[in-house]
């Protein structure tokens, strides 16, 4: 296993060394694994079309998959469609739009929510005024505003948000991320999405193994640490809930193959 595994400390880095002795059974039989997508498995892009999975990636994916006997799952802020779409022909449970949307098995149908009105009216007003430099992301009920390819534009894009926050029904939160910032209802976080896949086969029983990058990932942390399970985060900043660090995409997809 790579060095770039680290254990969080509340000061510093350091190497798990009984984990990283003995890398193989982290992802035994008896272990289900959980997914974020975008600056986890792929590196993130200006725009999220922007970004393209490669052969050696799903067949990676197929491999764990196989391995875990189906305990695998995307836990991601994408639709499932757009997962879908991403990792074609490559079909894998998924929990997207933070838990909105499931699919608890790879040939299930997943019933897709509508956008509100008064959120398609705030994403108008927000693309307005920010203009081409930020990218508004509609997904039903959760509204994204990307920054990575304008930064500067972000405080002004969370202060719209957290203002329209109180014009809106009760039940949703804003979530500042690493290049953007999200509109979610309370009831779409990774960490409920986590324990309803956790309830089920094949992962019921199984010790969760969770691997993210970004704020919304911490619910899942968290989530996996109460299960005694393990939380992974790439490129960890210096406060996170994960026990694990690993330092980039590549860093990550490294280990993974090294679960095979």
């Amino acid at each position: 296993m790579s060095d770039t595994l680290q254990k969080m400390t509340g000061e510093t880095l350091q190497k798990p060394q009984a984990v990283m002795e003995k890398p193989q059974p982290v992802l035994a039989g008896e272990w289900a694994l959980f997914l974020d997508i975008d600056g986890t498995l792929l590196e993130h892009a200006e725009h999220p079309d922007a970004v393209s999975v490669s052969d050696e990636l799903r067949s990676l994916l197929q491999g764990l998959d196989r391995k875990l006997n189906g305990a695998l799952a995307f836990i991601t802020g994408r639709s499932v469609s757009a997962v879908d779409h991403l990792f074609q022909p490559l079909k894998l449970r998924a929990a997207g739009l933070y838990g909105l949307e499931h699919r608890l098995l790879p040939d299930d149908d997943v019933e897709i929510a509508d956008e509100p009105a008064d959120i398609a009216a705030l994403a108008d007003e927000i693309e307005a005024e920010l203009g081409r430099g930020a990218y508004i992301e509609r997904k039903g009920r959760v509204l994204a505003i990307h920054t990575r390819a304008a930064p500067h534009l972000l405080p002004r894009a969370t202060q719209l948000v957290e203002q329209a926050l109180a014009g809106l029904p009760k039940g949703y939160r804003v979530v500042a991320g690493n290049a953007g910032v999200e509109l979610l209802p309370l009831e779409a976080a990774k960490g409920a999405a986590i324990r309803r896949f956790m309830e089920i086969a094949p992962f019921a029983g199984r010790r969760p193994v969770f691997l993210g990058d970004d704020t919304s990932d911490e619910n899942g942390f968290e989530t996996i640490n109460d299960a005694g399970g393990i939380s992974i985060r790439v490129k960890p900043p210096a406060q996170t809930t994960a026990q694990y660090g690993l330092a980039g995409v590549a860093e990550t997809l490294a280990w993974l193959r090294g679960q095979l």
